[in-house]
């Protein structure tokens, strides 16, 4: 087997090795929240306890978009032309903004939270 015929599987195992971490991240974020939502969120029924568990599922999705957009630049890294760097461009702008939505959504949270 030719070695770049190697790098190029093993290369594209890798970011869906990455994107496949995102994925978990997400979803297991948001079984714990749905989870808590259940159990805490409909016993209590108080503000402070829905903020929590927003704050838990926000830092989920965070960190599940960093690894989907370290998957696409991994899928870039070898031999990128033009069009693909525009849009490796246009993705990390898109979800780096949401990624800075969230954090300050987070901050914000955490000090109504803290405050209490």
């Amino acid at each position: 087997m030719d070695v770049e015929v190697i790098l190029q599987r093993g290369h594209q195992l890798l970011v869906t090795g990455v994107e496949l971490v995102g994925a978990f991240v997400i979803v297991v974020g948001a079984a714990m929240a749905a989870l808590r939502f259940v159990v805490e969120g409909l016993r209590h029924r108080d503000a402070a306890v829905f903020t929590r568990i927003r704050l838990s599922l926000g830092r989920f999705l965070t960190l599940g978009l960093e690894f989907q957009l370290a998957a696409d630049i991994l899928r870039t890294a070898l031999s990128p032309t033009f069009a693909q760097i525009g849009q490796l461009a246009a993705i990390a702008a898109i979800r780096t903004v949401l990624n800075y939505v969230l954090g300050r959504e987070i901050e914000h949270e955490q000090r109504q939270v803290d405050d209490r």
